[in-house]
């Protein structure tokens, strides 16, 4: 487009200089005003007397300036700058300069960004002087003809540039939402993975303690029918508190949980929790180290789901401990004038870093291939996360594979 455009600028040029050299050329083949009285009072009778003039003696500049930006505006090359002059060549046949605009000498110093066009100044055909005028020649300069045709194309070129951000922005959120869609078949079947896990262990268990129970030893046994409808309660029990962690996900996802909030005292909600975990922790061998340095623990918070968050991470340093490794978790508290710090540390297994990326995700869990050794929706810390933004906080994640990971979360605390 610019290519095309400069050399229509550059013939539409040349068209007007030829409009304005035709014009011009009216002018030649007048005679001089110097074959006057004088000349024969003294008689001083020469040639020169009769010699035509230039048009350059006869026309000043601004007329020819007119007749310039008139050819051009026929032309279509309005707001097109342009130097010109008029010459001829003189008796020692040097091009001698008898009109031309201020610029006009600056602008033939640069050939290569400016175009000139220029066009004889011809006597026209009949005339008294069409053997004896000079020749002449019009010159008409575009200075930076180049920086022209993009100023005459700046509206062009803007669409041009508008509409092709338009294309690669489409075209990326074609992609984009490809990747996503893909993303979530992923995820889709993860979650479906883990649900049938979770769900066919009580659930084989439910039906062989009901084939157990159809045993007629069973039957007229009291206490193994005890013992097995309890196991059925039990894993109904179990079967109920992953629904429930599914629709409680859920709910937070959408926001229709309503927080009760209240004040609570952190460090009696982290000394609960780790109570809960005394008994899986000495099976293990391992221990929960406490540094409850805050000087003031008291926040803003839902009892309940605030309790759920701590369990989570807790349950988490418990459940992805090494192998033959006791798990050493390190809870620590400090708390600035505006805010309230938890620190849980562990020495488990560790994440790296594209799984730290993304262990905020719903459903998402490291891949293992198909070892499912750990139990769980991929849900826990989605669910804390969701929880921690419901309370106007902010948590952060660290690990490193092999040496265990990190969780710090923030939160403001009680306003007096």
């Amino acid at each position: 487009m610019v290519l095309l455009r400069k050399e229509q600028i550059k013939h539409s040029v040349d068209e007007s200089t030829r409009i304005v050299a035709n014009e011009l050329s009216q002018h030649k083949g007048s005679y001089a005003s110097g074959a006057n009285r004088k000349g024969f009072l003294n008689n001083e009778f020469t040639l020169d007397m009769f010699k035509p003039v230039t048009i350059g003696q006869q026309i000043d500049v601004a007329e020819v300036q007119k007749k310039i930006e008139q050819a051009f505006f026929k032309n279509n090359l309005r707001n097109i700058p342009f130097e010109f002059g008029i010459s001829h060549f003189d008796s020692y046949d040097n091009l001698v300069f008898d009109k031309q605009s201020k610029g006009f000498m600056e602008a033939t110093q640069d050939t290569i960004n400016n175009y000139g066009s220029n066009f004889g100044l011809q006597a026209l055909s009949g005339t008294s002087g069409e053997n004896l005028t000079a020749n002449e020649i019009l010159f008409i300069i575009v200075p930076d003809i180049k920086g022209q045709v993009l100023k005459t194309l700046r509206w062009r070129i803007a669409t041009s540039i508008l509409f092709t951000i338009i294309i690669i922005a489409a075209f990326y959120l074609t992609v984009r939402t490809m990747l996503r869609q893909k993303k979530l078949g992923e995820i889709k079947n993860d979650f479906i993975n883990n649900m049938t896990h979770e769900f066919k262990t009580p659930i084989a268990t439910i039906s062989l303690a009901v084939d157990a129970m159809r045993n007629e030893k069973v039957i007229n046994d009291k206490e193994k029918l005890s013992y097995f409808s309890g196991i059925i309660k039990e894993e109904n029990q179990r079967m109920n508190r992953q629904v429930e962690t599914i629709l409680k996900a859920s709910q937070l996802e959408k926001q229709e949980v309503d927080l009760n909030l209240k004040p609570v005292h952190v460090h009696e909600v982290i000394k609960d929790v780790v109570d809960n975990f005394a008994l899986q922790l000495e099976n293990k061998n391992g221990k929960v180290e406490l540094s409850l340095n805050a000087q003031n623990d008291l926040i803003e918070a839902d009892d309940v789901h605030f309790s759920n968050l701590v369990n989570n991470l807790v349950d988490n340093a418990v459940k992805y401990s090494k192998e033959n490794t006791p798990p050493h978790i390190k809870l620590a508290t400090n708390s600035n004038g505006k805010n309230f710090l938890i620190k849980i540390e562990d020495n488990g297994i560790g994440m790296n870093r594209d799984t730290v990326k993304r262990i905020f995700e719903r459903f998402y869990r490291a891949h293992t291939g198909n070892v499912h050794n750990v139990k769980g929706f991929g849900l826990g810390l989605s669910y804390v996360k969701t929880v921690v933004e419901a309370h106007n906080g902010d948590i952060k994640a660290e690990s490193t594979l092999g040496k265990g990971s990190t969780f710090t979360i923030e939160l403001p605390l009680k306003k007096n």
